[in-house]
């Protein structure tokens, strides 16, 4: 073959991410030495960012199906049945280390990704969700970072037309040297045209859409793939930089052309940009592929077919399409004012063939870039065993609501008004519910049937138990999005985790998704998409393990859906999932121990999934049936933060009767889970659907006409105060 780039060495594979093994892996494969291009082609689709090596050994245990998945993983995003003939499709991903190297551009850019993954199989997307972690507070670059992520988020979604619904922020100084960013995305399709990537046809044209190349993102992935340290702010080259104004005419031209049933395939450029789009849609096909670099439109001369390969310049895609549809597709594409360039063909050769400069710059096997991509079961330190923090080693004696004040007003639980009110919810008109709630609900345009969208994870539990937190974090998603009356349909996840080399790392890893698969088997949330985010540290120093659960449900009639606020006086509130012998509560890795100076590692509150199962299905009846009509589940900070957040958006208090023993703090901020607050005006029927579902139920209180929050007879505060401090407190942030 020609050879018009320079041969490599170990020295060089090494510098680009691979192992001695990997690189005498790819010796024997190719029986030569790979040049520049050929290396870097399997470097990217080699790094964990793109193989999965450390994870995929775990990955391949959580239950994937059902008879609502339409789309499991392997896709560029998954799908279910939502009914009607309609699918809901979404997925989830990471852009942590752009964001934290250049937080407008990473963030914009993450949103741009996973838009295109969504819009690629077929969908217009219809909502987008986030789930954000900063340093803390008082940390010199979580103003800068915080504020440059949620205008990249804004600023690309609002400008491209599309609803950020719904997401979560939370602050901890292990997130001070690496933030996390991740966006997700959901969009709705005709269930018989979802579109794929597996290459078909040898012969038909390849062809390249939207944006000219350039040097921006190149190595993107592999950088991903990596530790940062005192250097990372050097990478900025490595930073995509999007447009959502060409987002958007190219998602309305792919949209327009699938419509004509011109598409046999379509792959975004995304991680690793030409090369995993090429690699993985000819290997999904079983086929090769042929490309000419020097067609490729480039908007920077002189770039090599490495370069050319590894830019992850935003808004382009790659494609297949029916021999004959050429011209009625360019046509199309001139009308959207985007590039439409057929590059290459589908080969039966197996191979990838990249033509430039007159001669061959890359002939290698497609097999070895897909099948022998290195899958490591990497070692694990055992968890340990924590002790319970029982209510008396904690010790405070003061009203409720005085600790109210201090939670409500600090930065773990205060209001994300500042940041979600700078995403535009309502475009396209079709948002039911929006960000601030336990779950977004958007309505399917033109019918009462609605999807209901949430994200969580609580990274202190995964931390002290990671397979508890793996759990809980499915167990908390699945109670939100039936807080709302929707029944859970399926997951999508991003695996946040330091540097799996490390046995202590690579525990927590594997044992969240043993705990993640459990809870989606049990409550039928199978994952159908996902992403795994790695060597999320800086000079060694770890993150809090965040794996995040994006997951989506249905419901029939979207008028019947309940929010989360307190809506007339005199109805009574109960605790659905406690009965009134629960008069204590686990604090164990609890906001009020973290709060109460405990930094001592302890047990977090356990998971029982069939009581998740059990409550979770008797509220959606209960809403269903129009008896409950208002639900909030308990989660951060316990019992008296979730009633608080009920008045704060309401024109109501309540009156609240504590249990006259037990341990009043552990009963008002234990966190243990399985359990919501509801109001009811028929509290007779409540009681008796719970008692014939084997639910355990208390009341607790009523709503009263009084705009203030009473605990017993003299503990009392007005909502006003509440609301100040909550809603002041990230806008006292940033103003510094």
């Amino acid at each position: 073959m020609t050879q018009k780039e320079p041969l490599m060495t170990f020295d060089d594979a090494a510098a680009m991410g691979l192992s001695r093994d990997e690189w005498d892996l790819i010796l024997k494969r190719l029986d030569r030495t790979p040049n520049q291009c050929e290396l870097g082609i399997f470097s990217a689709m080699w790094s964990e960012h793109c193989s999965y090596k450390s994870s995929k050994k775990w990955l391949k245990t959580l239950p994937v199906d059902g008879p609502q998945v339409i789309e499991g993983p392997g896709e560029n995003a998954g799908a279910v049945d939502i009914g009607d003939g309609l699918a809901a499709i979404f997925k989830i991903e990471s852009h942590n280390h752009p964001s934290f190297i250049e937080p407008y551009q990473g963030a914009a850019t993450g949103v741009g990704g996973i838009l295109r993954d969504v819009f690629t199989m077929g969908a217009r997307p219809v909502a987008l969700l986030n789930a954000l972690r900063f340093g803390e507070a008082s940390h010199e670059k979580t103003r800068h970072l915080l504020s440059g992520v949620v205008a990249g988020i804004g600023g690309y979604g609002n400008c491209i037309g599309i609803p950020t619904v719904g997401g979560e922020v939370n602050f901890d100084k292990s997130y001070n040297g690496n933030i996390l960013v991740n966006a997700m995305a959901v969009g709705l399709a005709n269930s018989d045209r979802i579109f794929r990537s597996a290459a078909t046809g040898p012969g038909n044209p390849v062809i390249y859409v939207g944006a000219k190349t350039g040097r921006d993102g190149i190595h993107g992935a592999t950088m991903a793939s990596a530790e940062f340290s005192d250097e990372t702010e050097s990478k900025r080259p490595t930073v995509q930089v999007g447009d959502p104004f060409t987002g958007k005419l190219l998602m309305e031209a792919c949209l327009e052309l699938m419509a004509s049933d011109s598409v046999l395939s379509i792959q975004d450029m995304g991680a690793a940009g030409l090369t995993s789009s090429s690699v993985e849609m000819a290997s999904k096909g079983g086929l090769g592929m042929e490309i000419d670099l020097d067609l490729v439109p480039a908007r920077e001369n002189g770039m090599t077919a490495y370069e050319l390969m590894l830019s992850e310049s935003q808004e382009r895609m790659l494609m297949v399409l029916k021999p004959d549809a050429t011209d009625a597709a360019r046509a199309i594409f001139d009308k959207w004012d985007l590039d439409f360039m057929p590059i290459g063909q589908v080969t039966e050769t197996g191979r990838l063939v990249l033509l430039k400069d007159g001669g061959t710059a890359c002939d290698i096997p497609l097999a070895p870039l897909v099948d022998d991509a290195p899958e490591y079961d990497r070692p694990q330190n055992p968890i340990p065993q924590r002790p319970r923090l029982t209510s008396g080693d904690v010790g405070s004696d003061r009203p409720v609501t005085h600790v109210l004040k201090s939670m409500l007003g600090h930065v773990d639980l205060a209001s994300r008004r500042w940041v979600y009110e700078q995403y535009d919810s309502d475009v396209m008109a079709d948002t039911i519910a929006g960000p601030g709630g336990d779950a977004a609900v958007v309505r399917v345009h033109g019918s009462q049937r609605g999807l209901a969208i949430t994200t969580d994870c609580t990274p202190r539990y995964v931390e002290a138990d990671p397979e508890t937190g793996g759990a809980q974090a499915v167990a908390e998603a699945y109670r939100n999005i039936c807080a709302i009356g929707a029944r859970p349909l399926a997951i999508t996840n991003n695996l946040n985790f330091g540097n799996p080399e490390k046995p202590d790392i690579m525990a927590q890893l594997a044992q969240s998704v043993v705990g993640m698969g459990k809870a989606a088997k049990h409550l039928d949330t199978p994952v159908i998409s996902g992403n795994v985010s790695l060597y999320n540290e800086t000079d060694g120093i770890a993150i809090r393990p965040c794996p995040v659960i994006g997951m989506v449900g249905v419901i029939d009639d979207v008028t019947m859906a309940v929010g989360s606020q307190f809506i007339a006086a005199d109805q009574e509130i109960f605790i659905l999932g406690q009965d009134d012998s629960q008069n204590d509560g686990w604090l164990g890795a609890s906001l009020y121990a973290a709060h109460h100076g405990i930094t001592a590692v302890h047990a977090p509150p356990p998971i029982d999934l069939v009581a998740e199962e059990q409550a979770g299905k008797l509220l959606i009846e209960l809403i269903a049936a129009g008896i409950i009509t208002a639900a909030h589940d308990i989660s951060d900070g316990g019992l008296a933060v979730t009633i608080a957040e009920m008045t704060l958006h309401s024109s109501f208090g309540a009156h609240i009767t504590p249990p006259a023993a037990g341990h009043l703090h552990g009963w008002a901020f234990g966190e243990e889970q399985a359990r919501y607050v509801v109001t009811t005006g028929d509290g007779v029927a409540l009681c008796e659907a719970a008692q014939n579902a084997g639910v355990a139920i208390s009341k607790i209180g009523i709503v009263t006409a009084k705009t203030e929050l009473q605990f017993g007879d003299n503990d009392t505060i007005s909502i006003e105060a509440l609301k100040n401090l909550s809603e002041g407190c990230l806008p006292a942030l940033m103003a510094g």
